[in-house]
This record gives C-alpha cells, structure tokens and sequence, in this order.
C-alpha cells in the first residue's frame, strides 16, 4: 500500500535529485528514506528513479508517477488546511520569492505591518530572477513568487497584483529631460543603460524601446550584474538614462524628481503577480498576503486601464 510518508520522500527526491539532501530536508536518514523509496518501487514492480545518473534523475514512469504524487500531497494538505480553518486558524510558514527590481521598493510597503497583522505567520523572502523564481515554484522550495507577467507556464497560477508603470530616468543634462514628449521610440539611444540578463525589467526595456537585436551601446564601461539603484547611481555620475519602474521611481523621486519623466501618450506598464504552483496548499495564506500587498501600494497602481501593459518573454 502506498503511503503519503513514501510519496513525500519520493517528491523530495525529485525536488532536490540527491538522496542525501532529501533526507535531510525529510528529517529522516538517507538509509531509512531510501528503504522506504525501494519498497515502493518493489510493491508496484515499476523504478521511479534511474539511480545510475548523477544527479538522480527520474525514469519515465517516474515522472508521471511523481507529477501524480505531487497532485495526492496537495490534496493532502488542503485537508488539513480545512481543518485549521475549522479551528480558526491562521499560521505557519510562508516561503516567498521576489524579484530584485521589486523587493526594495515593495518589501518595505507591507512586510512589516503584515508581520504584525498575522504574528503566527512566518514570512521567509529570498530576491531571485524570474526563471529562478519560477524553477523553486514547481520543486516546491518556495510557496509563492511575486514577479512580472504574464508569464505563461501552465504549471503556475498568476494572479495580477497591480501594474506599475514605466518611467524614464536620466542625468539631469539629458535632452530627453528637455522633451516636452517623450515615446518609446525615442528610446533607441546608444547611451541606454540595462539590467543584464536574467532580469525581466532588461527584456520589457527592451521590448518597449524596440532596440534592434545586437545593437551596441556606447556606455563609460560594461555592466554585469546590477541593481536598479545602481543603473541610477551610475547614471547621476556617468550620464546616459534607463527605464525605471514606479515603485522605484517613487522612491528616487524624494531625492531627485527632476530626472524622472513620464512618456507620452498611452502609458506602458509592467503587470507584477502573485505566483505559485497549482499544486500549492496554503490558500488562506495567499489570500491574506494579495490583501495586504495590495492595500500597501498606492491605489492608482491597481488600475489596469490606465496603461497598457509590455510583455517581456
């Protein structure tokens, strides 16, 4: 007979393709969770892991068996989370994930006032790339992401949060300051600063400025890696300009408004979600987490219709 211990220990497997850090992520010992993982093998007479690959990896069969095991974990989970929601309540452990060009200028809107509004809630939040994000979404090692969409993989729910909109930031001496309309095709500029790859806000700039595949920026230096705030430091030194979004614009607007400007027109924007696998469990959690971001940040960037939205993949 199948046990939900076996599927656990065989999900962790999947997740973390080594047998030893399953075990420690299970609280059990690589003999006993390897046991366990061979009698069920045994009993169905099928191999769900092909252990002569390093990392392990699943077999065929493996793979539908543990998208299936993932499936009765979830269901699992949700029935004791009804439980808890008979009983009142509200708690445990929320593994969340959001992107850089996002987490210093929302994490500071709600993380604090939603850890005082739900104390039984353990908020952990870790800053990766999308692509990163989405990867520990499926393998269950983050709960939920908050980054930019739509993103379009089936196996994760999007739900929009707001849309912020996108703003050019430029040296003070920059013509395009000077412009009583800017659009995106002014954009194409050889001064342009961006993100590396990796970053979705690169791909939207990118996809808004309708810069031609391969085109060579005429920069001080090249720059790998990168944060918002840096693009914005180096530019008040250096010259040239970016596209920055509004949260962070918000933010540099308290010590320099005079270098931020609205495009003309239809106003492009950036559609920021709420991310988890359709095999997530903790529903009431995602609720109360939505609810507060979204009471947190300005009540205009919750209108989609003020713009339209730039899709970056």
């Amino acid at each position: 007979m199948i046990t939900l211990v076996q599927l656990e220990y065989v999900v962790a497997v999947d997740t973390y393709r080594h047998f030893a850090r399953a075990a420690d992520h299970c609280n059990v010992t690589q003999p006993t969770l390897s046991m366990q993982i061979k009698k069920l093998e045994d009993d169905l007479q099928i191999r769900i892991f092909d252990r002569q690959k390093q990392p392990v990896m699943p077999t065929d069969h493996g793979v539908e068996f543990i998208e299936q095991a993932r499936r009765v974990l979830a269901e699992s989970g949700r029935l004791m989370e009804l439980v808890e929601t008979f009983k009142g309540k509200l708690g445990g452990l929320l593994r969340l994930g959001i992107i850089p060009t996002l987490g210093p200028y929302l994490l500071p809107l709600f993380a604090g006032h939603f850890k005082k509004q739900y104390p039984t809630i353990q908020l952990f939040v870790e800053e990766l790339v999308t692509e990163e994000l989405a990867q520990r979404l499926k393998s269950d090692q983050l709960d939920a992401g908050i980054f930019v969409t739509p993103y379009g993989d089936k196996g994760i729910v999007e739900e929009p949060l707001f849309y912020e909109e996108m703003l050019v930031y430029a040296h003070e001496s920059h013509p395009l300051l000077r412009q009583d309309n800017i659009r995106p095709t002014d954009m194409a500029m050889p001064d342009l600063w961006l993100l590396s790859d990796g970053h979705c806000f690169r791909n939207q700039v990118i996809n808004l400025c309708a810069l031609p595949p391969g085109s060579r920026q005429e920069l001080p230096f090249q720059l790998e890696g990168g944060t918002l705030e840096t693009l914005m430091r180096i530019i008040r030194r250096e010259g040239g300009y970016t596209l920055i979004p509004e949260l962070a614009a918000a933010d540099a607007a308290s010590w320099q408004p005079g270098n931020i400007k609205h495009f003309s027109g239809v106003k492009p924007l950036r559609e920021v979600s709420l991310c988890y696998s359709r095999h997530f469990v903790k529903e009431r959690l995602l609720r109360v987490l939505s609810d507060s971001i979204r009471s947190s940040v300005p009540a205009a960037l919750l209108d989609k219709t003020r713009g339209e939205v730039v899709g970056w993949k």
